[in-house]
């Protein structure tokens, strides 16, 4: 294997297997701290051994054993007391191939613990990105637009209540999980949104970080099969993410949805969504992602913007504020008003949300394209000088900036 083959083997197997293996040890040994310790100082081992050895059969398996090895090693050079603490966890440790068989449960374990209620939600985002997705945080902080410091010290003050707090490594019971999973799906679901979109900076999204929330999707699919929010949420984001090759020109100028090139979105990823939202409509336990998945599936049964069933997706709208009342679902469903029964009437659905969504720029971004198709152009350019006002990703303020200029001049 070349030095550059070798390279890219362990960075794959550490993007695969990190999370897998950072679970593993920390049901363990009870200390994530010794946990990443340990696999990554595996993973500095195989940069080292698989350049002349190979990728070995079961990477997950090598890499949890000799991180196990380097932990029990660490504790025995130190005090007495760990010490006695390490020989007990080389007792208890599970052998490599019961870790195998392990790993689904540990990784819920993970998952849950990153996401304990007790957590802020910006240390769950950063937590769940560094022990389950393996980014460094340097990437995490780049991400979130804030300092490689601040982003630091926020992961640390996480692990540490983890720790002080004792919040287990569990999944929760039966009787907790309805009140747990949906704050898992939210972090994975903040995750994809700021990689699809993202909050600030020159560019659109964040390709890292929307493939990482596809991966986290995938895996919290694996793990809980029988889940529909969790087959819903993975189907949403994969049909939204199919249209990801469409949302910009050639010059990277935002597209929006009712403009896009249809057949540059990624088929194979309509396919695997729409699929997963057959088999939700199948289990009949309608919930908000499962919802959102099926508008978006009927976004996507559309070869072209025209051909849209606006009526099945007001009617899908209807439900999901049925289900879940927010001023951002009625936004959306305004949206779609507007598409079966015309731009004023998607413009009085919207009244009423300012006091809600006033700091959130596609409210006013939606009635500044409405106030425009209705031929209210001083209107329309005082919306988009409000959504102007409210976004700083670039992308987004250069097409806003179009579509004021667009608009129509003030009126003398």
């Amino acid at each position: 294997m070349t030095a550059h083959g070798d390279a890219a083997a362990v960075e794959r197997v550490f993007r695969q297997e990190y999370g897998r293996a950072v679970s593993v040890l920390a049901r363990a040994f009870g200390d994530i701290d010794l946990a990443e310790e340990g696999v990554q100082d595996a993973f500095a081992v195989a940069t080292q051994r698989w350049a002349t050895d190979g990728v070995p059969p079961s990477p997950a398996g090598w890499i949890i054993t000799t991180a196990r090895h380097r932990i029990v090693d660490r504790l025995r050079r130190e005090a007495s007391r760990e010490d006695r603490h390490a020989q007990a966890a080389l007792l208890h440790a599970p052998a490599e191939r019961d870790e195998e068989l392990a790993v689904r449960d540990d990784r819920l374990r993970l998952i849950f613990t990153c996401c304990h209620p007790a957590l802020a939600p910006a240390a769950q985002v950063a937590l769940t990105l560094r022990l389950l997705g393996g980014l460094a945080t340097p990437e995490i902080a780049r991400a979130f637009m804030v300092s490689e410091a601040t982003m630091g010290q926020r992961i640390s003050r996480a692990k540490a209540k983890i720790r002080d707090a004792g919040i287990p490594y569990r999944v929760p019971s039966s009787a907790e999980l309805p009140d747990r999973l949906p704050r898992v799906l939210a972090v994975v679901y903040l995750v994809f949104n700021e990689g699809y979109t993202a909050t600030t900076g020159a560019e659109l999204g964040r390709d890292d970080l929307l493939v990482e929330a596809l991966r986290l999707g995938r895996t919290l699919a694996e793990l809980m099969p029988d889940e529909p929010e969790v087959m819903g949420l993975l189907a949403l984001m994969l049909l939204i993410a199919a249209r990801r090759p469409a949302r910009t020109d050639d010059t990277g100028a935002l597209v929006l949805l009712r403009e896009q090139d249809r057949s540059r979105w990624d088929r194979d990823l309509v396919a695997e969504g729409q699929s997963l939202v057959r088999a939700c409509l199948r289990r009949n336990q309608p919930g908000h992602y499962q919802i959102q998945a099926a508008i978006n599936a009927v976004h996507a049964d559309a070869p072209v913007a025209a051909a849209t069933d606006w009526h099945q997706i007001v009617a899908l709208y209807d439900q999901l504020l049925a289900l879940q009342p927010s001023p951002v679902v009625a936004l959306n469903r305004a949206v779609a008003l507007a598409e079966v029964e015309g731009p004023a009437a998607g413009l009085d659905a919207t009244d009423g949300l300012g006091l809600a969504l006033d700091g959130y720029y596609l409210l006013h971004a939606v009635r500044a394209d409405l106030l425009r198709r209705l031929g209210r152009a001083d209107e329309a350019r005082a919306e988009y000088d409000a959504a102007l006002a409210r976004t700083d990703n670039e992308a987004e303020r250069v097409y806003l900036a179009h579509a004021r200029a667009a608009a129509g001049r003030p009126a003398q």
